[in-house]
């Protein structure tokens, strides 16, 4: 089982204040052999009709010294996480959580820009001092 990163109960509790259950802590992703361990898993009643939406979320918290090796690592666990979940539980949605300063720094940036135009990533972007959702992008 990984170690949880520094903002898990951080996203776990913004996700409950927005109306989100969490169902998995972590969210066991198994494929042949292979168990993969996404941070979180949670569903949310939309409408009787609807049912629930189900995510998962993997929480990053970008510190190392540089920004961009934890963004290239970052887009390399969402893809491997995204196309697992295709095939295993497609009709659940994977996000990536980050705070709203690397949302601010990374993704205002050419390089994050072009990440967000190809919609490589879907994010929620949170506070952690006052553990909140500030913006979902799908």
């Amino acid at each position: 089982m990984p170690a949880k990163y520094l903002y898990h109960n951080k996203v776990k509790n913004a996700l409950i204040k927005d109306g989100w259950n969490i169902t998995d802590d972590p969210y066991i992703l198994a494929i042949g052999k292979r168990d993969l361990f996404v941070d979180l898993g949670a569903e949310k009643l939309i409408s009787a009709e609807k049912g629930n939406q189900k995510i998962a979320v993997e929480v990053k918290s970008f510190t190392s010294l540089s920004r961009v090796n934890d963004l290239e690592k970052a887009l390399g666990q969402y893809i491997l996480y995204y196309d697992i979940i295709q095939e295993v539980e497609p009709y659940r949605l994977l996000y990536l959580a980050i705070l709203e300063s690397v949302f601010e720094e990374i993704f205002t940036e050419p390089i994050g820009q072009i990440l967000l135009k190809n919609k490589r990533f879907s994010l929620i972007i949170f506070d952690a001092k006052q553990e909140v959702i500030c913006q979902w992008i799908p």
